[in-house]
């Protein structure tokens, strides 16, 4: 863990969330910004900076994750889809040095624009 990491404060219940879905290695909870309604973040509970720290061995329980949540957040806003959105380093517009991964549930006319 790291003294300072947002991310890393919510895992140790020091910043109260709401959890959305939990396995053993990853938790996701709305985002505090959200871009469209039910915008929820994916973090490991152990601190990797980026994609390329995550141990191969955790691949499951990362899709896992995005999988069940996605699916909650479909269900519980009522949408057709959703996006999948992971940035690294700060070039690519990465903020918290904590990997983490953002779902999007999507409503036709959500006025959200993505690279496509």
């Amino acid at each position: 863990m790291v003294e300072d990491c947002v991310f890393c404060k919510i895992v140790r219940g020091y910043i109260k969330v709401r959890f959305i879905y939990e396995n053993d290695s990853f938790l996701s909870f709305p985002d505090n910004n959200p871009k469209t309604i039910g915008h929820s973040l994916i973090i490991p509970k152990k601190h990797f900076e980026t994609f390329l720290d995550i141990p191969s061995s955790l691949g499951m329980e990362l899709i896992d994750c995005i999988k069940k949540t996605s699916l909650k957040l479909m269900q519980e806003n009522n949408c057709g889809g959703f996006n999948i959105l992971n940035n690294n380093f700060s070039v690519a517009g990465q903020v918290v040095k904590h990997f983490h991964v953002h779902i999007l549930p999507r409503k036709n006319g959500d006025g959200v624009v993505l690279l496509e």
